[in-house]
């Protein structure tokens, strides 16, 4: 299994430099590190960051699940969406409400073809909120497909 939690940094990730704004890492409350984050503040309405984590040596006709916590924190805050490289036009998790300030668990089965997937991306986009954040940690990607809770 890859690690790809920000307080470590084994993982490459990106700020994509043709979007609308960056995430931002965030202390995590009671220490522990700490987590990328977009506080509802930042941007426009509609504008979009995208945070990409570059993945290498996955082999070809292989599954893989993607396991990340994520929290959308306030009143219309915005969108998290998940993309492949391999599959940018439409996204394969979307969330656009939080019930509350908790973090929850997302799951994304990631099955390799004859082309690999060469890297995932978060990408938030503003609503019309002004308080909250949206925030992702614990990036773990796993062989094998997804496990049920």
């Amino acid at each position: 299994s890859v690690d790809c939690s920000f307080s470590r940094g084994i993982c490459d990730w990106k700020q994509d430099i043709d979007d609308d704004f960056d995430w931002n890492p965030a202390d995590r409350d009671r220490g522990g590190g700490y987590y990328m984050a977009v506080p509802a503040f930042v941007g426009h309405k509609n504008d979009v960051g995208r945070l990409e984590l570059l993945l290498t040596d996955l082999k070809p006709k292989s599954s893989y699940c993607l396991i990340f916590s994520y929290r959308l924190a306030g009143e219309r805050v915005g969108k998290l969406r998940v993309f492949l490289a391999n599959k940018k036009t439409a996204s394969v998790w979307e969330e656009n409400k939080g019930k509350d300030e908790r973090w929850r668990t997302g799951k994304i089965e990631l099955v390799q073809g004859a082309e690999t997937n060469n890297s995932v991306i978060f990408e938030t986009e503003r609503g019309k909120g002004k308080t909250g954040e949206i925030g992702v940690d614990n990036v773990i990607l796993i062989s094998g497909l997804c496990p049920e809770d």
